[in-house]
């Protein structure tokens, strides 16, 4: 009765910490300003890229800016799809495919393009993936395995991040978990049919036989639609095709041709964009490749601290890495991979060989197999953006935790997953209670003190991330921008603030960001230098009335604002 009692007891607790990832998400919706990357999916999601200009060196109406992050007025069925074929065609300034991008357009049709309503949408994803990682969990491991694999994935920080980060990665991981856990049953079917012919079974052979087709038809079509939905919406999503390749001829090698056609059809769903799409930004987005190649070649060492701060922001650290100096990763991640090896020796001991490989390959197969790629070509994608691209090993490295601590944790099990889950919880607790990311509402709500006065924003970074960002959060009445490089700010904003131009602006906001993005300086004598050129620029008469410093949770969030009203006998009548 007591064993029952603990039993339950564990379960409600297992099913509180899933509750309380849901919970999170749903508190968190709004809680955080839209980032460099999340502005650029608002602005690819409306169709309106083709209407986006850089900044010129002129001041322009910062209500100029506002519409191309919001869907184009609309009256007819065909301006709809024209708004469509807008957005494919934007895609090719792009480096990712346009599925995620797809379902953020039509989102926004029905709900807006507030912070609220288009994390919704990925929080909406990331609930069917968490419930999808339940469902695989339980065909491997049974109820208690799929709970708790359900609740690591609710409560992994980094998982979490992603769940609130308008970018393809939490999408991608729907995808992963759905084709894997089509995979498991595809080839574990046919074998556990092999294994269990009875008399009865042969008795209702047709009954048995329509059930086998129908189950196999339902996984057949629910792998197809991951792979191809996986493919549009990632491209790195290759390495997980190549991955599933590997998991059917490893559990189901004798019907190899059948898998392979499911997968193929998959990819097939891919192709038109392929041919259509990829090649246009293989064309004009070679910049990508430049940032993360190495000229100079890449040390084993360097590949090495690749893998372990991945793993260690994937399984410990997540967010809280954009903070950290990048050691800290790197230790925690060679911890986690200790642990990881000693939870596959001590399976391996115990002859849990079939959950052991099912694991490894669905975890720590992709990895290597993006590490052997990286070596190849010279290149550091493993760990590129924090790891983000590499998430699509999330869900098996935490099968694989799991696993371990269904067959081999005994007494220690529920007291790890306790403490496991608790430490999951502070850091994400941690995370959006001590690092806000309110830079640009600061600086609205010094603008919105006193609405009516003329204000020029001027800012040294003409990156499209950092201009987007200011016309999404900033009033836009009365508000003129204007945005150069770090060396060219100076030049244009002298002429515009000259006493000879009638002083049209009364107030002036000089956004200094710290990492500019484009024309990034190339020294730090040189930042100084621009900015004394820039603060050179602003006649005696504008008078500095604060400075703020303005931060988030990475370097591209960094700006100092400094706010100057013209004095009064120099105002515009």
């Amino acid at each position: 009765m007591l064993k029952l009692v603990k039993k339950i007891n564990f379960q409600l607790f297992l099913i509180g910490a899933i509750a309380t990832g849901v919970i999170f998400r749903l508190v968190n919706l709004g809680s955080r300003e839209f980032w460099y990357d999340e502005i650029l999916s608002v602005l690819f999601s409306t169709g309106q890229k083709k209407y986006y200009s850089s900044p010129g060196v002129e001041p322009i109406a910062l209500s100029q800016y506002s519409p191309v992050l919001q869907l184009a007025p609309e009256s007819e069925p065909g301006e709809i799809l024209r708004t469509v074929a807008n957005l494919l065609r934007g895609l090719a300034g792009d480096v990712h495919p346009p599925f995620s991008y797809l379902g953020n357009h039509f989102w926004m049709r029905l709900f807006g393009n507030s912070e609220v309503s288009l994390r919704s949408f990925i929080v909406l994803l990331s609930l069917i993936s968490i419930y999808c990682l339940y469902g695989l969990g339980k065909s491997l491991l049974g109820d208690r395995g799929g709970l708790i694999l359900a609740a690591l994935l609710a409560l992994n920080p980094f998982y979490l991040a992603h769940s609130l980060n308008l970018r393809m990665y939490c999408p991608l991981v729907l995808w992963v978990i759905l084709s894997a856990w089509a995979a498991v049953e595809l080839t574990r079917r046919q074998r556990d049919k092999e294994n269990r012919e009875t008399r009865e079974t042969r008795r209702q052979g047709s009954f048995v036989a329509f059930q086998s087709k129908t189950h196999s038809l339902i996984w057949s079509i629910i792998f197809i639609l991951s792979v191809g939905l996986g493919c549009l919406t990632q491209y790195l999503f290759a390495y997980w095709v190549l991955t599933l390749s590997i998991f059917v001829i490893v559990f189901d090698f004798k019907r190899w041709w059948l898998h392979g056609l499911r997968l193929g059809m998959g990819v097939a769903i891919f192709l038109p964009w392929f041919f259509w799409g990829t090649m246009q930004q293989i064309n004009n987005r070679p910049d990508v490749f430049r940032q993360i190649s190495q000229a100079g070649g890449v040390s084993w060492l360097e590949h090495l601290q690749d893998v372990t701060k991945t793993l260690g922001t994937h399984l410990t650290l997540g967010e809280w890495v954009t903070s950290l100096p990048v050691i800290v990763p790197t230790i925690l991640g060679s911890i986690t991979i200790t642990l990881l090896l000693f939870f596959s020796i001590t399976l391996w001991q115990k002859k849990h060989y079939y959950l052991l490989a099912t694991a490894w390959v669905l975890g720590i197969v992709p990895l290597m197999l993006a590490l052997a790629v990286d070596v190849l070509g010279n290149k550091l994608t493993v760990g590129f953006g924090w790891g983000r691209s590499m998430i699509f090993i999330l869900p098996g490295c935490l099968l694989l935790i799991t696993t371990w601590l269904i067959k081999a944790a005994g007494k220690w099990q529920q007291p790890i997953v306790v403490s496991l889950l608790l430490f999951y919880l502070c850091l994400n607790v941690s995370d959006y209670t001590l690092r806000s990311r309110q830079m640009f509402h600061q600086v609205a709500d010094v603008i919105e003190q006193q609405p009516e006065m003329p204000t020029l924003v001027a800012m040294n970074s003409k990156a499209w991330g950092h201009v987007l960002r200011v016309a999404y959060y900033l009033p836009s009445d009365n508000v003129s921008l204007l945005a150069g490089t770090p060396s060219g700010l100076g030049t244009s904003l002298a002429p515009v603030l000259r006493e000879s131009s009638g002083r049209t602006y009364s107030r002036l906001i000089w956004l200094q960001s710290d990492d500019t993005v484009w024309s990034r300086p190339k020294t730090e004598a040189d930042k100084l230098e621009y900015a004394k050129n820039i603060e050179a620029a602003i006649p005696p008469d504008y008078q500095l009335i604060q400075t703020q410093k303005l931060s988030g949770t990475m370097s591209i969030d960094k700006f100092t604002a400094r706010t100057y009203h013209l004095t009064v006998e120099n105002k515009p009548s």
